[in-house]
């Protein structure tokens, strides 16, 4: 069947991802993957206005923590419901990143992204300065999990777990809608020549606003996701190195691509857990393995995948296009 040739790979992956907290008593195993699904919805966001767009935001850590301490606070000191503060949370991150937007967007390439830093770094600071309302180092704690829907509740790490998962699969196939559709392209178009987007009668600000608003919601859900399953914020979420942490996500398993976001997430993430008995020697043997892949897989994994799947498709057509002048030839 066309779908099953098409979406094979996806459905096996997805079925995987369903059964594999049936197959582990492991609950660390569990809790990674959890805490992998949270990045990679934020890293999604990145991937759009990064990586379609052709803007590197590099607030992504702020709005992130925007989120989380959005929910914290609704949560904890409001006594909001979870969910009215889930959407709350993603409102409010939402709102400061159109303010933050309007401003950014007047600025391009290099200076968009200095800008964005600074933008990221100010979050920081003023949570962590910002004593009376953020509780500076000391962080919000007794964070609510996840409330009850109807009969499911989200009190296990098997059930969080579902969850997260359910959050990350809807934000592919939304971004996998969005993408392919006339907005992707207009986006591609962008990233490709700003100049001649305008020139084809496209709004290129007003698109590169929404690319970025809609970034920023994905990393407003994505923090508020993570302060309800961690329990506990702190100041560090926010902090310059966390969004470089996003970057290195997002090139290894490919940028602008579908699915580079979750599998460079997911194989970092995992990687970096599993050499967590080398202690401070991990990065020694982490850092040279990432730069033999930047080397050699320039495009990230995703990208090196598919540049390899057109090559083998382009060789295919014309081993065909000289099986079918052969023939011709000697019919004539």
């Amino acid at each position: 069947m066309p779908f099953l040739k098409r979406h094979g790979v996806v459905l096996i992956v997805l079925l995987i991802a369903l059964v594999f907290p049936l197959l582990t008593q492991n609950q660390y195993h569990l809790h990674i993957l959890t805490l992998a699904f949270i990045w990679t919805i934020a890293v999604y966001g990145l991937n759009l206005i990064g990586g379609y767009t052709g803007q590197l935001s590099l607030a992504q850590a702020g709005f992130f923590a925007i989120g989380a301490y959005t929910l914290s606070l609704l949560t904890v000191r409001a006594e909001w419901p979870f969910w009215l503060a889930l959407v709350a949370a993603c409102l409010v991150t939402t709102f400061i990143g159109v303010l933050v937007g309007l401003v950014a967007l007047r600025t391009k390439e290099h200076f968009f992204a200095i800008y964005t830093l600074c933008v990221g770094y100010i979050i920081y600071l003023l949570i962590y300065q910002w004593d009376e309302l953020t509780n500076g180092v000391r962080g919000i704690i007794g964070i609510p999990a996840p409330g009850a829907i109807g009969p499911l509740s989200f009190d296990t790490p098997a059930s969080l777990y579902y969850l997260m998962l359910a959050f990350l699969v809807l934000v592919i196939f939304l971004f996998k809608r969005v993408t392919e559709s006339l907005v992707g392209r207009t986006y591609v178009a962008i990233r490709n020549s700003e100049e001649l987007a305008q020139t084809l009668g496209i709004s290129t600000m007003r698109q590169k606003l929404v690319s970025f608003v809609v970034s920023t919601f994905l990393a407003g859900l994505a923090g508020a996701l993570f302060a309800s399953f961690i329990r506990f914020v702190g100041p560090d979420i926010s902090y310059t190195m966390v969004v470089f942490d996003m970057l290195t996500y997002l090139i290894v398993g490919g940028i602008g691509t579908l699915f580079g976001p979750l599998v460079g997430t997911l194989l970092i993430v995992t990687l970096t857990q599993s050499l967590q008995f080398l202690e401070d020697v991990r990065m020694l043997v982490f850092g040279p393995l990432l730069v033999v892949l930047v080397i050699f897989y320039p495009r990230g994994l995703v990208g090196g995948y598919l540049v390899w799947k057109h090559k083998r498709a382009e060789k295919k057509h014309r081993m065909r296009l000289e099986k079918v002048t052969q023939s011709r030839e000697e019919e004539a």
